[in-house]
């Protein structure tokens, strides 16, 4: 799997690729226009991202925007549905104005920090990302 993690903070930051590191190849965005870009740059690649974890609160392009703009990217390239990529929304706002934003944006969950390994995990699955064995997770 391979993992794009796009969060302005530091330690989310870290925290999310030390959580994947076991399952995925992670790249990092530290911002919205960061994560476009490195989106384009997989598509062209022919290397897609299967998931991206988005923050909502980031500054500059926030993550609302980049989830629709990440969406419009993927209808101009006529790709399938079963090609694009899951997106997490990965965020402190757990507010039901954010959630619906984000369903209507079409990503596929949305986790509220902090974020523990079991959640996720549950969220990877659920998206038939990961095939995790529960008597081996701590």
């Amino acid at each position: 799997m391979r993992t794009l993690i796009v969060e302005d903070n530091f330690t989310s930051r870290l925290l999310l690729r030390r959580l994947l590191a076991e399952y995925s190849e992670c790249d990092v965005a530290v911002n919205g226009w960061e994560a476009i870009e490195a989106y384009k740059c997989a598509l062209k690649s022919d290397h897609p991202y299967d998931l991206i974890c988005l923050d909502i609160l980031m500054p500059g392009l926030g993550g609302q925007e980049s989830l629709r703009e990440l969406r419009r990217l993927e209808a101009e390239a006529n790709l399938d549905e079963n090609k694009r990529v899951k997106i997490i929304i990965v965020t402190a706002v757990g507010d039901r104005e954010q959630i619906e934003a984000a369903a209507r944006g079409n990503c596929q969950a949305y986790l509220v920090k902090p974020i523990d390994k079991a959640r996720l995990l549950s969220k990877l699955q659920a998206l038939d990302l990961v095939k995790v064995n529960p008597q081996c997770e701590s």
